[in-house]
């Protein structure tokens, strides 16, 4: 199994672990040394109080001193519906720099299959690159 489906089916057991069929989001981020860490979106009653659901993988990987190399979100956005493929918005975008512009992140696409772009064709001219 190549690293585009086990991400993909390591985010889609942990929602329907987690969600069952209900709406949620889940991130999958791969470390350089191939552990995986999953984290949610966190269910908060103020939107203004939402995280990304990579957030606390993003956290975890700081904690552990772990580099990561690939993201990957999958969520429901409604209950019942089918499972989507999220890019990462331009914060946990700006989170996942710290480790490099190599970073692969799943982008969104028309048919929902899972495609890694890093983050420097994500954002080639990230405001932190000089050259």
């Amino acid at each position: 199994m190549n690293i585009k489906e086990e991400m993909f089916n390591k985010a889609v057991d942990f929602l329907e672990e987690r969600y069952g069929k209900k709406a949620g989001g889940v991130a999958v981020l791969r470390l350089e040394d191939g552990q995986y860490l999953i984290s949610v979106w966190p269910e908060c009653h103020n939107s203004s109080a939402d995280l990304c659901a990579e957030t606390g993988a993003i956290c975890e990987a700081h904690k552990l001193n772990k580099k990561v190399t690939h993201s990957l979100c999958v969520c429901r956005q409604n209950d019942n519906e089918p499972y989507e493929i999220l890019s990462p918005c331009g914060i946990c975008q700006e989170r996942l720099f710290y480790w490099g512009e190599d970073v692969k992140c799943a982008i969104s696409t028309k048919d929902n299959h899972v495609e890694f772009k890093t983050l420097k064709q994500l954002q080639p001219y990230y405001w932190l690159d000089k050259k």
